[in-house]
């Protein structure tokens, strides 16, 4: 965005009437704040008076396309830092329980034990670690199920598979086995003959 450096209040005014059905836009985000930082302290933003400012406010509301509430968040920060910056947003992320050595080791635990159940996979992660001491499954004994789940289903515990599988051929990834013996199945009466 580009503006005509040191515009006066009367033809900021003049501007306002006349463009009352244009409406224009900013590109990037970035550039709008940079030239709003700058039109306000072209403007002298801290010594204007009332009717000025709402001048200048709606001039601000035309030119970069924002809302009037987004134009007082923007002057408000002006106020307090002298600068309208973007702000980025920092969200919380847990730090991750694995790496990819870590993906490798389920899958070899995964090749080696043909995909049990999560909890079964679990126990015997947390049993290699504890019971057996091997340092290499620290991180692998102390997620949950659902994590094991999650792993094997993202796209890189297959191919890691493929690569550690001793045997030849496609892997074995599939879905935990339901047991094949019948549990309160109703059955049909049986005669007794007497």
């Amino acid at each position: 965005m580009s503006n005509k450096s040191g515009l006066s209040l009367d033809e900021i005014r003049v501007f306002l009437k006349a463009s009352e059905a244009v409406h224009f836009e900013g590109e990037k985000k970035e550039e709008v704040y940079a030239w709003v930082s700058g039109f306000l302290g072209e403007q002298n933003w801290d010594e204007l008076g009332r009717m000025a400012r709402g001048l200048v406010r709606r001039y601000m509301e035309k030119m970069t396309g924002l809302s009037r509430a987004q134009i007082t968040r923007l002057i408000t920060r002006y106020g307090e830092d002298g600068e309208v910056r973007v702000k980025r947003s920092r969200r919380h992320r847990f730090a991750p329980l694995n790496n990819h050595g870590d993906e490798a080791l389920l899958a070899s635990v995964d090749t080696a034990h043909e995909t049990l159940s999560g909890p079964a996979t679990q126990k015997i992660l947390q049993r290699q670690c504890h019971d057996f001491g091997d340092r290499h499954y620290d991180r692998l004994a102390q997620i949950s199920v659902a994590q094991i789940c999650r792993l094997r289903k993202s796209g890189e515990l297959p191919a890691r598979a493929k690569m550690e599988s001793p045997k030849s051929g496609p892997p074995r990834f599939r879905a935990t086995r339901t047991p094949n013996a019948p549990i309160a199945r109703r059955a049909p009466a049986r005669r007794v003959s007497r």
